[in-house]
């Protein structure tokens, strides 16, 4: 997998907690007056339009995302394609396009701005036409400060805690929306500057394997990941419009992503009251426990609605909203000095595959090598008669290329 591909599957990802909340609300609102425990089969289903739209202040090509319900027999949401989208304003239109199978973007870039009305046109595929109310763009607040804590959590788990402060004078903000992307080097732990081939030829024994150098240095890696819950606060009953130590991200002291180095960059979206009480709705409701409670939550309105249909069910809101960020960094020594690292995404069981098996003979390490199954860790010197001349670990021991990119993202610092 290239990078460009990894880079698409994590953005897949980061949307895939808000579908899935929507789809799972969108069937269980359309089964019928259900108030008994159900059983996770679908019993009847209709298809919902879901539509995650926030455009902010930051002058950029704003995007949003469409896709439908989907059952819980399904693998995950299907993208609502060929969609004609536009968000009207009282300086014009902005057109946008799709630029992958439910993801769509302004064809130019622009801003949202105060005092002026903003809403949104979607006329999918099937000719079915869906706007939102019009929305204003929130007030504007910063972050004042992203920092970093060793912690034990409220459950008794040890940890880095991710705490943010924002505050507003005017008194004007209130309610918070927060979301992340994590950004960590990887260093897989049983790299080799050898790795294995099996060629063939007729020189060569059945089922050789050899070693040979590997091409390129492949350490360091990284990873990016994206917030895939939904994270809102708000200071209605506070004195001032403060947010103090809210915790936007706990890592547990087992997770390998902060192994090394760690850096996370949290975005602040001001809400206004309705937008927040939607999120934060969902966010109740994507909680298992309310998934599967025995009353089950009736239909979540957004501010957008079918313009054909007044009665028929849309999944999803038009948010506008001011966003600010910050990005903070740890290295894993610097809370854990002295400390064993934590453990590895998988463990690196070292094994040693004979050449062959049986008569006539079943090639089993260079089938693990053509599979991409493994990697070569070292030579074994006194091999018993079971195993090969190799040691080898799981591929991404060897490989962080397996989780990870060479490239160095440009935003990186030591």
């Amino acid at each position: 997998m290239n990078d460009c591909q990894n880079l698409k599957l994590k953005m897949n990802k980061k949307r895939r907690k808000i579908y899935t909340a929507f789809a799972l609300m969108g069937l269980l609102f359309f089964i019928d007056g259900c108030v008994e425990p159900i059983e996770p089969e679908t019993i009847t289903f209709q298809s919902a339009l879901v539509i995650d739209a926030t455009i902010t202040n930051e002058m950029k090509q704003q995007q949003l995302f469409l896709s439908r319900t989907f059952t819980f027999e399904e693998d995950g949401p299907q993208a609502e394609s060929n969609a004609v989208i536009k968000v009207m304003s009282d300086q014009g239109e902005y057109v946008f396009e799709e630029t992958s199978p439910g993801t769509y973007k302004s064809t130019l870039a622009f801003a949202a701005e105060p005092n002026n009305n903003y809403q949104l046109m979607i006329t999918t595929n099937d000719g079915r036409t869906y706007v939102s109310d019009t929305e204003q763009l929130t007030n504007t607040t910063a972050i004042d400060d992203l920092y970093v804590e060793r912690i034990t959590n409220d459950d008794g788990v040890d940890g880095m805690a991710i705490f943010v402060d924002s505050f507003d004078a005017t008194g004007a903000s209130k309610h918070y929306r927060y979301e992340y992307e994590e950004t960590y080097k990887i260093i897989a732990p049983k790299w080799s500057s050898k790795k294995l081939i099996a060629p063939t030829g007729p020189d060569l024994a059945a089922c050789h394997v050899e070693t040979i150098a590997k091409e390129e240095e492949q350490q360091p890696c990284y990873a990016t990941d994206f917030s895939n819950e939904i994270i809102v606060t708000n200071t209605n009953e506070f004195i001032e419009d403060r947010v103090s130590r809210f915790p936007v991200r706990f890592i547990k002291r087992d997770n390998y992503i902060m192994s090394h180095r760690y850096s996370i960059l949290v975005k602040q979206y001001v809400q206004s009251g309705s937008a927040y009480t939607f999120f934060e709705t969902l966010q109740d409701f994507s909680g298992s426990e309310s998934l599967f409670s025995q009353t089950q939550p009736g239909f979540l309105k957004g501010n957008i609605s079918s313009v054909e249909n007044v009665d028929e069910k849309v999944l999803g809101y038009f948010d506008v909203s001011s966003v600010s960020e910050r990005r903070v960094y740890f290295d894993y020594d610097a809370f854990f000095p002295g400390e064993p690292l934590p453990p590895y995404i998988e463990p690196c069981v070292e094994i040693a595959p004979p050449l062959s098996k049986g008569a006539p003979p079943v090639c089993v390490l260079s089938t693990q090598v053509e599979f991409n199954l493994v990697s070569y860790y070292n030579e074994n010197m006194e091999p018993d008669a079971s195993e090969g001349p190799f040691i080898v670990v799981p591929k991404v021991c060897g490989y962080c290329t397996e989780i990870g990119s060479k490239l160095v993202p440009e935003f990186w610092e030591e």
